[in-house]
């Protein structure tokens, strides 16, 4: 295990921006918790909602596109249908061209995260799939979510 794997799980005040998101009962497995496939879907989930959002992406015909080219999740504690998860964000790096997320998933009213990771975009061209600049509202809308140390 490496030493972010060993950290104590990041808490509520780590995170500029959250957004509650209800259990399915198909995110449940057999084990009777959320799956960890699905923890990634909260990930891709309060990212991509704050892009659009607050920052005006454009999913299905904008010049420019985010492709995830890393996830990272460490589980601390088991979620599980029905309740509904607070999934935190905060922009950890913000370059020319990519984005770095922390994103903590918390049970409602818990202090400290049941997953927490990493997630990171690189912005390309529709078209040509070649790195671009962050489009400027997403940028406009990332920016406030900066802070320094990883979750």
């Amino acid at each position: 295990m490496n030493g972010e794997a060993r950290t104590p799980p990041p808490s509520r005040a780590d995170f500029a921006h959250f957004l509650a998101i209800p259990t399915r009962w198909m995110d449940n497995d057999t084990y009777g918790h959320v799956n960890n496939v699905v923890y990634y879907a909260y990930f891709d989930t309060v990212v991509n909602e704050h892009l659009i959002r607050a920052g005006g992406l454009d999913i299905h015909d904008g010049a420019a596109m985010g492709v995830v080219v890393e996830t990272r999740c460490h589980f601390r504690a088991s979620l599980a249908f029905p309740e509904v998860v607070d999934a935190g964000l905060v922009v950890r790096a913000l370059g020319r061209s990519s984005v770095t997320y922390a994103i903590g998933l918390f049970r409602a009213g818990a202090d400290d995260a049941a997953a927490f990771g990493r997630f990171v975009h690189v912005w390309v061209d529709r078209t040509t799939r070649q790195p671009v600049a962050i489009p400027a509202p997403v940028r406009a809308a990332l920016e406030p979510l900066v802070r320094g140390e990883a979750a």
